[in-house]
C-alpha cells in the first residue's frame, strides 16, 4: 500500500498508508490530517482540500484539469504546485508522495 507524507504549514510531518483507488483527500480524512477539510466530500465543488504537491512529485501527480482550475480560484495562496486533494488518485507510482498543506484553506 502506497505511503503518502502530508506535511503541515508549520512543518510538522505525518505518513499514513493510502489505498490504491482512493484519493489524497479521502486519506487525508480518514486519517484525521488537520488542514484537509473536504467540505465538499470530494466532489471538486470547493477548495478545502488545497494542498501543495511537493516539487519532486510533481510530474508524478499531473496538472490539475478545468475543472479543477476553476475551484483552485477559489483558494488562498494558490502556487504553480496547487492541486485540490480530491482529485489527486492514488496509484503504485505515487508510493512515498509528499503533500503540504496551506496555512488555511480557501
Amino acid at each position: 500500500m502506497p505511503a503518502i507524507t502530508f506535511v503541515s504549514f508549520e512543518g510538522a510531518s505525518r505518513t499514513v498508508q493510502a489505498p490504491v483507488g482512493a484519493t489524497a483527500m479521502e486519506v487525508a480524512v480518514r486519517n484525521g490530517v488537520p488542514g484537509i477539510d473536504a467540505d465538499c466530500g470530494g466532489a471538486c465543488a470547493c477548495a478545502t482540500c488545497h494542498v501543495y504537491v511537493d516539487e519532486a512529485w510533481r510530474a508524478a501527480v499531473g496538472e490539475p484539469e478545468g475543472m479543477e482550475e476553476d475551484m483552485l480560484d477559489f483558494a488562498t495562496d494558490v502556487r504553480p504546485s496547487s492541486r485540490l486533494s480530491c482529485q489527486i488518485k492514488i496509484t503504485e507510482a505515487l508510493d512515498g508522495l509528499v503533500l503540504h498543506t496551506p496555512e488555511r484553506q480557501g
